[in-house]
């Protein structure tokens, strides 16, 4: 089943999609934005899972539950009781009764590990989606074309943002002393912005990290901004290393990060935002990247 297919599926059953939305927002969002994520084709991982007597069962459940998908993959050895079902180019999660349909990501608070972007970036490493979460604006691309409503997406229209009224304190600066500036709102704990992080830090480019707390990650995002080594910390704190030379100090400019993400609709990240204000909402591998800076107006 096509994604407008499904999402029929859910907007035709009113009393379904009260009891799965609420549940996807507390168990599987992160800043409630439901949003629907993308895998690729041709999935190696795919070979490598032999089907469970579980993984089977749900296969077979589904099939009469949700007749015009075609399940390529499910597999339920990811999270205890939840099932991850791969469609085509859809991911999503059931329960082992495939009764109770989720839509959102799944994140792991122990390993701090977004689980649902590892597996999106191991099917396609280029895959350009939303980062931990999604968007404002990705989750009105969702609910839109059943209110009648376009969308700057929908028209083709890029989204600018202007950062003038951002105090410049909270920014962690790091990368290129020279080469174009981008300015990343990102989440320490978001699988996609580690991955970001790792192609902007192979790149000719200055790096203006604006930590928001999408994913519960303020405490982090303070020892962060406090460490002596600024640079040396945003790398730990994406490898999930200790940050041992942090202290106490002022963290107020995080303030302001936040409260501009939230005016700015900003759910998810990583959001990048180029020196003539141009915006990018999600990872983008670094072939894109080179040619978008490449458009910036001085």
């Amino acid at each position: 089943m096509k994604l407008k297919s499904l999402k029929s599926f859910l907007l035709a059953r009113p009393r379904l999609g009260q009891v799965l939305m609420p549940l996807a927002a507390i168990a599987l969002g992160s800043g409630g934005s439901l949003v629907w994520a993308n895998a690729g084709t041709g999935d190696a991982a795919t070979a490598q899972h032999a089907p469970s007597e579980a993984d089977q069962a749900v296969t077979a459940l589904l099939k009469q539950r949700l007749p015009r998908t075609q399940v390529s993959r499910v597999n339920c050895q990811v999270v205890d009781g939840v099932c991850e079902v791969t469609a085509g180019s859809q991911l999503f999660y059931v329960d082992k009764t495939a009764r109770y349909l989720l839509i959102g990501r799944v994140y792991d608070m122990q390993t701090r590990q977004d689980l649902t972007a590892v597996r999106l970036l191991e099917v396609n490493p280029d895959l350009l989606v939303g980062g931990a979460a999604g968007s404002k604006q990705e989750a009105q691309e969702v609910e839109t074309p059943r209110r009648g409503v376009s969308t700057p997406a929908a028209s083709g229209a890029p989204r600018m943002m202007s950062l003038a009224a951002l105090p410049e304190a909270g920014g962690i600066v790091w990368g290129a002393n020279s080469g174009p500036t981008v300015t990343v709102f990102s989440d320490f704990r978001c699988g996609y912005c580690r991955a970001l992080s790792g192609v902007l830090e192979n790149m000719n480019v200055r790096v203006i990290e604006r930590p928001i707390s999408v994913l519960g990650s303020r405490d982090l995002a303070n020892q962060v901004f406090c460490a002596r080594d600024r640079r040396k910390a945003v790398k730990a704190a994406y490898a999930g290393a200790p940050i041992t030379d942090t202290r106490a100090c002022d963290t107020s400019p995080l303030d302001a990060n936040e409260a501009f993400a939230r005016q700015q609709g900003l759910a998810g990240t990583p959001v990048i935002v180029r020196s003539d204000g141009a915006v990018i909402e999600g990872f983008r591998p670094r072939e894109v990247l080179e040619q978008w800076l490449k458009g910036a107006k001085s």
